[in-house]
């Protein structure tokens, strides 16, 4: 398998990625609302890369393209950056048509979290996935992810409704549960087994 870059979207990348878009529009919309006609210009995705390059800069969400060979195989996004109090972000990705299967959303996930835990310093992301679309849960579940919820009959796509999964992965070590850890031990209490909300 070729290995996949994270990039993050630059104004050069308008035209391809307006291509990528469009060639995978049927498949994408098959799993997530539509756009809309008018996301697929190219103007509208050159004010998407200019919105995206804002976003990051003021740390309120982070996107990146997946490259392999040059070629734009898919997208991978951080979005709803929280830092104060949660230090969190929401993951969410999609890989072309013509490219699944492949084991490049694994690797994406596994690149974009190396980011996530390591340069951009986030404690905890989560994720969401529809309980039926079994390659995105396998991919998280893969990726260290595990559900801590279950939304029954939420999103109805197709008419039909559907059942939606949510995921989280926190960073190693975690700072808030090792200081507080590191309290109680001083304390010489026993640290809790369970997660901490």
């Amino acid at each position: 398998m070729a290995a996949i870059q994270l990039c993050k979207p630059a104004p050069d990348d308008a035209e391809e990625l307006l291509a990528f878009e469009l060639g995978n529009r049927r498949y994408f919309e098959r799993s997530v609302a539509s756009r809309g006609d008018a996301y697929y210009t190219i103007e509208a995705v050159r004010r998407v890369i200019a919105e995206a390059e804002c976003a990051s800069r003021n740390d309120l969400s982070h996107q990146f393209l997946l490259k392999v060979d040059g070629d734009i195989v898919g997208r991978v996004n951080l979005t709803a950056v929280t830092r104060s109090n949660f230090n969190k972000a929401s993951l969410g990705y999609r890989i072309g048509e013509h490219f699944s299967g492949r084991g490049y959303a694994t690797q994406a996930v596994g690149l974009v979290l190396q980011e996530a835990f390591g340069k951009l310093n986030l404690w905890r992301l989560e994720a969401t996935a529809r309980a039926d679309n079994l390659g995105s849960v396998r991919v998280l579940e893969r990726s260290g992810f595990t559900v801590y919820g279950r939304a029954e009959n939420c999103m109805c796509l197709d008419g039909v409704w559907r059942d939606l999964l949510y995921f989280e992965r926190r960073s190693r070590p975690q700072p808030y549960l090792a200081a507080h850890n590191q309290e109680l031990a001083e304390n010489s209490i026993k640290p809790p087994t369970g997660n901490l909300n």
